[in-house]
């Protein structure tokens, strides 16, 4: 039973267990290649933005259906030794999550990820609504289907901001969770591909038609561009040059130190900064979960 804490953030959304091999160079069909390291680690689109916001001070709970496996209790373990609470994340017998196997090319720093879908991924249909309307953020990914959908209404009646990491189109009820979106944040290919748009400025425009609060497309190394309110015009923000050694998790720690800022009250361009800063810092050290920042660590880095 909930027990009238508030949170920050309630996360919602997947979490994944990536088993991540380093390798010399992608190999070609029918090759063997050498593993130079391997690491494992929690991942998902929200899992990880929870951890990203935590590390930047946020209190942080997961909502997401957890199984009764071992790579269950493996993320469980992973978010509880990261502050973030899993009071509310329900136990399924039947469920289980997302399992990563992530290739590293540490010559071109590419990646290639091969996942097996979990089962019964999501908010339980019955997650406690005081809980979510006491929240300051919502966050929100593709999956759970109309539990999502659910938790993302009571948000939204609640008038806390909800926001989502979104990367599929073909997800279950995928309309009314982008409707209910209040801070849609995606990366400009899926924003070209999802509106027919020739830019990403243009894909921007297009979906803070509806009134989203902000909109925001990523364009990896060439920053991003942002549509708060409706302005007419996009505000643009900059990438960080770093040397580059990981890219697994960037997106997702933009979120979630995106969410942080909005929880934090942090003004729109500071929220935007940091959340550039934060992801580039990310893409400069391994693992999808040990090379997340710190909030200390993006100000020292914004300072240098």
């Amino acid at each position: 039973m909930y027990n009238q804490t508030s949170f920050d953030i309630i996360g919602v959304g997947c979490s994944t267990v990536d088993d991540i091999l380093y390798v010399d160079a992608y190999p070609e069909a029918d090759a063997k290649t050498r593993v130079d390291r391997q690491e494992r680690h929690c991942g998902g689109l929200t899992a990880v933005a929870l951890i990203a916001a935590s590390r930047f001070g946020a209190r942080c709970a997961y909502a997401g259906t957890l199984g009764t496996d071992a790579q269950s209790d493996f993320i469980a373990a992973s978010l509880a030794a990261e502050g973030i609470d899993i009071a509310l994340a329900p136990r399924r017998d039947d469920a289980a999550p997302i399992h990563s196997r992530i290739v590293v090319d540490t010559t071109h720093n590419t990646r290639n990820i091969f996942f097996a879908p979990g089962e019964h991924i999501g908010p339980s249909e019955t997650l406690d609504e005081t809980a979510i309307r006491r929240a300051r953020v919502l966050f929100i990914d593709h999956y759970g289907g109309e539990a999502t959908v659910r938790a993302a209404r009571i948000a939204r009646e609640a008038n806390v901001p909800v926001i989502a990491d979104i990367e599929r189109a073909d997800a279950p009820v995928f309309d009314e969770i982008l409707r209910l979106t209040s801070h849609l944040i995606v990366s400009a290919g899926f924003a070209l591909r999802l509106t027919g748009a020739r830019s990403p400025e243009d894909a921007a425009v297009r979906l803070a038609a509806d009134g989203k609060d902000v909109v925001v497309v990523t364009h990896g190394k060439h920053g991003g561009i942002a549509i708060v309110n409706g302005e007419p015009v996009a505000r643009a923000y900059p990438a960080f040059p770093v040397t580059v050694v990981d890219t697994t998790g960037c997106g997702d720690v933009f979120h979630g130190a995106y969410a942080a800022g909005v929880a934090a009250g942090f003004d729109i361009d500071v929220r935007l900064r940091y959340a550039s800063a934060a992801a580039a810092i990310k893409a400069s050290r391994t693992g999808s979960k040990n090379g997340i920042p710190t909030l200390a660590e993006v100000r020292a880095f914004l300072a240098v």
